[in-house]
């Protein structure tokens, strides 16, 4: 049996950054993931006028329940869009003039739908560029709240970054959702914010979150488990071998632990305790036809698998993954065929059919999880390679020496 530490989760990291910096006292964040994303997260709150201070293995943030110390102050968001979406939500509920930007990538993927709703709550909110898109500027003087429709169908992190608001603002927030994906990473959000005495609640598609503001905690970061996917699937492709995540039990938090159910499926067997979970590899796997709606994350990791199981391999209801890092979707399908295997798509599904993929570069796009998924598919095919494989500094700066380690 193998036994891998997996770095701590960013979107629980990059929730508890907001949550600290908004509670009443000083939160102590135990085990955050270090890389890019993560501090480029933490540099926001340093420019928005926080006290981060960050030391290996534990971040301290003292909060400003009423908002950033910094009247006037510019935030590049770099690649991160938890960073680039909850931070303006944050120097919102404040007084002040701040203005955000991003990197290319970040300015193309959308926030209409989140920066039409602060505008709703009477933000005074400005785009620069394109509509709908970074940069952006924020002249705030405090929230009332009250109620709105959103419509998270491209991005549950919308929901997320208004949830988060809620008890931040004078009366709270009712929030009437019209479509949602990605749900479980809404229960991340929700568990998260009753952890720093918040009370929201849910009823059916209505969320109501009183204006309780936030108190102080210690917080342990729990691994990531869409980075946990990686090595789950090099055990599903191994037959034999066993491979275990401990943090990830029963009670995690994030719902890309589901990404196991869909190697169970395909053969893998699959053990979770209270406090692991454990794959072992079949002798082969098989296809499958599956939706991924709520683990769209880890659609890419099923992808680049797919070519060995012994039939098709069809994921359905993934069409938010066009509008991630890159086209996940179309960079998935180019990609394998680039590697000869054949394969089709259409508006939120993508069909892969069994095949043994040939060495080929890999066009990553500057997408982590693309560079990931695929270094899985290079240990049945050697000779893959990356057209930027550095790009997995954005969450998982030492990917490369730890897979090479966990499968050498």
């Amino acid at each position: 049996m193998t036994e891998i530490e997996i770095p701590g989760s960013k979107s629980v990291t990059a929730r508890a950054l907001f949550l600290a910096a908004a509670a009443e006292g000083t939160t102590t964040l135990l085990r955050p993931l270090v890389s890019d994303d993560t501090e480029g997260f933490a540099e926001g709150l340093v420019s928005l006028g926080y006290d981060v201070e960050r030391a290996p293995g534990a971040w301290r943030i003292q909060g400003r329940p009423e908002g950033p110390a910094a009247t006037d102050a510019d935030v590049y968001c770099r690649d991160g869009a938890t960073t680039a979406r909850f931070l303006p939500t944050l120097a919102a509920a404040g007084h002040g003039t701040y203005r955000f930007d991003a990197s290319a990538q970040m300015r193309r993927r959308p926030l209409a739908p989140l920066t039409r709703a602060l505008q709703e709550l009477g933000v005074d909110l400005t785009h620069d560029g394109a509509e709908g898109h970074h940069p952006l500027r924020i002249a705030a003087h405090g929230i009332k709240g009250g109620e709105l429709t959103l419509d998270a169908g491209q991005s549950s992190q919308y929901l997320t970054a208004l949830l988060l608001l809620g008890p931040l603002t004078a009366e709270g927030l009712r929030i009437t959702v019209t479509d949602l994906v990605s749900a479980p990473y809404i229960e991340i959000t929700l568990a998260m914010m009753r952890s720093f005495g918040a009370r929201p609640t849910r009823e059916g598609n209505v969320f109501s979150v009183p204006p309780t503001g936030y108190r102080a905690t210690t917080y342990a970061i729990e691994p990531d488990a869409s980075t946990a996917s990686y090595f789950f699937a090099t055990a599903a492709l191994t037959p034999g071998r066993e491979v275990t995540v401990p943090g990830l039990g029963t009670g995690a938090l994030q719902g890309d632990l589901g990404f196991v159910e869909v190697l169970s499926r395909m053969g893998a067997d699959v053990r979770t305790t209270a406090d692991a979970t454990t794959v072992t590899g079949p002798d082969r796997l098989t296809g499958l036809t599956v939706n991924m709606r709520d683990i769209s994350d880890t659609m890419p990791t099923l992808a680049a698998i797919a070519p060995y199981a012994s039939t098709p391999v069809r994921i359905e209801d993934v069409g938010n993954t066009r509008v991630k890092e890159c086209d996940r979707l179309e960079a998935c399908a180019d990609n394998l065929r680039a590697l000869g295997i054949e394969v089709a798509t259409g508006p939120d599904w993508i069909e892969i059919r069994p095949g043994t993929p040939r060495p080929a570069e890999i066009t990553t796009h500057g997408d982590h999880r693309i560079v990931m998924s695929f270094a899985v598919t290079g240990l049945r095919t050697p000779g893959i390679t990356f057209d930027d494989p550095g790009c997995v500094r954005k969450t998982f700066p030492g990917f490369h020496e730890a897979f090479a380690a966990f499968t050498r």
